[in-house]
């Protein structure tokens, strides 16, 4: 990730969008390296309401207080675990159903129209690679699709609020680009618990697991009644070029 000066404007070409892409993926070397420049950028943009940067400096102070091993395995602890707090958006809309294949199959065919080529092991619905190609998009355009994913956005961010994450406040960040209003507000400081991965699972996490499994999808983008059938989980993000 290179770092972007900021703009006289305060909005600039998508590199909102490409930082926070980078936040939400897996965590790896590159991303631990990166940190103090992302940091840098995104509590100078304006685009960003006050709140909305003081929850993303907590997001960073998290970050630097704990090792890669750690950082990897809370992530995974977090969004592998159940479709509430997952990051690929048409789970949200159509769970596994072959609905989902033909979603993607288009969402794909935008990103390859517009230069994004994925690699192998990619699917387009993951959101870090979604805001990726809304980072090389017209910032008009960027924000309008963003906005249709807003009801999902608001969805994960008011899940990860409720289970005191420091990740509610990068997904949090995204629902004023997406025009969301009365976005879930950041959780208090004595409520903040990150370490997923070394908090066992309790009877509370198995019924929320199997409720995910059978609440009614959110809808996004004008998209059919969705199907009901079980989510893949996914034990490791995809790889990123």
């Amino acid at each position: 990730m290179t770092a972007v000066a900021p703009s006289r404007s305060g909005e600039r070409d998508g590199a909102v969008f490409a930082v926070l892409a980078a936040l939400l993926d897996y965590p790896d070397d590159a991303l631990v390296g990166a940190l103090a420049d992302a940091r840098a950028l995104l509590l100078a943009e304006r685009s960003l309401p006050r709140d909305a940067r003081a929850g993303l400096e907590r997001f960073f102070d998290y970050c630097t207080a704990r090792d890669l091993t750690t950082l990897q395995e809370n992530y995974v602890a977090l969004f592998d675990r159940g479709r509430a707090t997952s990051l690929y958006l048409f789970e949200h809309v159509h769970g596994e159903s072959r609905d989902r294949g033909q979603a993607m199959v288009d969402l794909l065919q935008m990103y390859e129209r517009h230069g994004l080529m994925l690699g192998a092991n990619e699917l387009p619905d993951y959101l870090p690679v979604f805001l990726e190609y809304l980072s090389q998009r017209p910032l008009k355009e960027a924000r309008a699709l963003l906005a249709e994913t807003g009801e999902i956005l608001a969805s994960i961010t008011d899940e990860l609020t409720k289970r005191g994450s420091h990740y509610g406040f990068v997904v949090g960040a995204l629902l004023p680009l997406a025009g969301v209003r009365g976005g879930a507000a950041p959780a208090d400081a004595d409520a903040i618990d990150d370490d997923d991965a070394a908090r066992p699972p309790t009877a509370a996490d198995y019924r929320a697991l199997d409720a995910a499994w059978t609440d009614e999808p959110v809808r996004f983008v004008g998209a059919a009644t969705p199907a009901s059938e079980p989510v893949q989980f996914y034990e490791r993000r995809p790889a990123r070029r």
